[in-house]
């Protein structure tokens, strides 16, 4: 009961915060064919938010124009923090593992990202990387080389990086895709601290019970916005079944967008 009562405390901040950031208008198309479609909304400070929809309903296409890998078509998106603090976490099978770097050194990344690629790592900066190599798990790790550690491994080792960052906004495509359910609890358990230390965690999912059971707020989507707001008010049947009928009717690609 007490890690409901967490949530509902969370939640409440939240939805008392200003927008950390902001969706005004926002469609984001691949050669002029919507993949997001005039979507509006904000994600409030101190939030967590699951990103849900069918398969191909521009969930990680959303996460990626938050994170300024991909630009926006159309209407803009605003942030309330210096882009800097916003940290990006993409799907594992997007994450190119064939570089000879050890643990410690993918994770020391992390303070480049926040002070920029000339400054050194300092002492503080390397304890800072093994006590976070130590919090997900792999104490001991970290010299291994990045290539011979298993998936559920190396996205522990993404997760420290994000956690020396001390990124303001977090963004999570499928986190814990592919990796066993003691590895998904113990990244689940990291999300929860984040959240409780004020940060705000925005992760594309697709287990609905998941969702449920950890994430307060929801965006279902469908390429358009079906519903936004709190998780038990936007997993309904009637908004689950309008996502499905949306995604049924779409062709590939997309209709040019004219407006």
């Amino acid at each position: 009961m007490a890690h409901r009562h967490h949530h509902l405390v969370q939640e409440t901040r939240a939805s008392a915060s200003p927008a950390i950031v902001r969706l005004n208008d926002v469609t984001i198309a691949y050669d002029r064919h919507p993949v997001v479609h005039h979507l509006s909304g904000g994600f409030a400070a101190g939030s967590l938010t699951a990103l849900i929809g069918p398969n191909g309903a521009g969930k990680s296409t959303l996460l990626k124009a938050i994170a300024g890998v991909l630009p926006v078509s159309s209407g803009s998106i605003d942030f309330a923090i210096d882009r800097r603090q916003v940290a990006y976490l993409p799907q594992v099978v997007d994450v190119d593992r064939s570089f000879p770097l050890r643990v410690v050194d993918v994770v020391d990344l992390g303070h480049w990202r926040k002070a920029g690629a000339t400054r050194r790592i300092g002492a503080d900066d390397r304890a800072a990387s093994y006590a976070a190599i130590a919090a997900v798990g792999l104490k001991g790790l970290e010299a291994q080389p990045i290539g011979k550690l298993s998936v559920g491994q190396f996205q522990r080792v993404l997760f420290a990086r994000l956690m020396v960052q001390e990124a303001a906004l977090i963004l999570l495509d499928e986190p814990f895709n592919a990796v066993d359910q003691k590895t998904s609890a113990d990244l689940m358990r990291i999300v929860c601290d984040w959240h409780a230390g004020g940060r705000t965690v925005i992760a594309a999912l697709h287990d609905l019970e998941h969702v449920k059971r950890d994430f307060p707020e929801a965006l279902l989507m469908a390429r358009e916005k079906v519903a936004w707001g709190p998780s038990a008010e936007v997993l309904t049947d009637a908004n689950l079944e309008r996502a499905r009928q949306l995604a049924a009717n779409w062709t590939d690609p997309a209709a040019v967008c004219e407006r």
